[in-house]
């Protein structure tokens, strides 16, 4: 039986889907409108690239690309994170090609410039004869970093919001799902020929629940959305686990829990999007996060890590693949249907359609990415 705040929250909801329709088509296909993206969102917000658990000594190190730049991110020697744009500052070499990895110093491949972990140039071969050069006027190009909840975040600006202000709306609140602490035991990338749009809208509803994900609806009522989160760059809320004790191939719990779990939250899943790259899904025993990075108009690349306790991986009642296949198989069904859309928007027979009130979430993401773009 549903309380009365409960049914007046929903009816709030369903208010902000009202008379909304999905986006133009041009916002699908378009390069123009696929090179905007990438200056006035990616090259201007704070973008997750990765969870600091990825580079946990000294000299560890990944590459990411964020609006077709390159970008080194490493703990340096007094264990801050740090990014640097991955370009040589002799003649721009590009510094590392690999993925990951660990250093001590970063040393160009083409003439031995090297610098050191804190981006200061500290070896240039035959340059002491150049008048006027000075090592200090050449340390690499740094990029803005912050750190949420264990999660790394860049932002291209020259002078951006700071993150802390920016993420003001979330202080605190998922502080007991402990996700500093988290480990990923496993990255599966997804290369998806759908416009990166189509993806955070499928994410962001459960009225698809039915049809596309049997197994999903089986564990979890697809009505039983109950968002806490319904305008700006943070959206979502939680969903219910009806059958069984976790989204998992065998309904199981995997692994122990990820953090102080309040009593009511273990029969809840939380999925957030936080604006513009980012999908936040919280379970008792683990946490599933996607980074989208679009490629093109038609085109996005997806990174999905499963996180869980640190504490987790040594016991014998660890059973991650058992979280892993069951969301695999669940994303490749929502990818799929997120080509299917974006071959249907292709089409000349393609108008906006009408959302319903089950889609209140994407409703409101697309009037913050219009917020952006306009």
């Amino acid at each position: 039986m549903q309380t009365t705040a409960t049914s007046a929250f929903r009816k709030t909801a369903e208010t902000f889907a009202s008379g909304a329709k999905t986006l133009e088509q041009k916002y699908s296909v378009s390069p123009e409108i696929f090179a905007k993206e990438r200056e006035v969102i990616f090259s201007t917000q704070w973008v997750c690239v990765g969870h600091q658990s990825q580079i946990t000594k000294p000299g560890d190190y990944f590459t990411a690309e964020v609006a077709g730049e390159s970008l080194i991110v490493l703990r340096d020697k007094e264990g801050r994170v740090r990014s640097f744009y991955n370009v040589c500052r002799h003649r721009g070499t590009r510094l590392r090609e690999d993925h990951n990895g660990h250093l001590s110093a970063i040393q160009c491949p083409y003439h031995a410039w090297t610098y050191g972990l804190d981006g200061r140039l500290v070896g240039a071969p035959h340059m002491d004869d150049v008048e006027g050069f000075d090592k200090a006027d050449y340390s690499l190009h740094a990029v803005n970093l912050a750190l949420w909840e264990g999660f790394i975040f860049v932002n291209l600006a020259d002078s951006p919001i700071p993150l802390e202000k920016v993420f003001a709306p979330l202080a605190g609140k998922f502080s007991h799902w402990n996700l500093p602490k988290l480990r990923s035991a496993k990255r599966i990338e997804y290369d998806v020929q759908a416009n990166w749009k189509l993806i955070f809208e499928n994410y962001s509803e459960c009225y698809h629940c039915p049809g596309v994900h049997p197994a999903l609806s089986k564990l979890t009522p697809y009505d039983s959305a109950e968002n806490d989160l319904c305008e700006g760059p943070f959206l979502g809320g939680f969903m219910r686990i009806a059958k069984g004790n976790s989204l998992t191939m065998t309904g199981n719990t995997c692994a122990l829990p990820v953090g102080d779990i309040k009593a009511e939250d273990h029969n809840r899943v939380f999925y957030y999007s936080l604006f513009p790259n980012t999908l936040l899904s919280m379970h008792p025993d683990y946490v599933m996060v996607h980074q989208l990075w679009p490629q093109s108009p038609e085109r996005t690349l997806i990174f999905c890590d499963w996180f869980f306790h640190s504490e987790a991986f040594d016991r014998s009642d660890f059973h991650p693949n058992d979280a892993i296949e069951f969301w695999d198989m669940t994303n490749r069904q929502d990818w799929h249907v997120c080509e299917l859309s974006q071959q249907g928007i292709a089409s000349r027979a393609y108008r906006p359609g009408p959302y319903s009130p089950r889609e209140s979430i994407p409703a409101a993401w697309d009037r913050e990415y219009l917020r952006h773009m306009e």
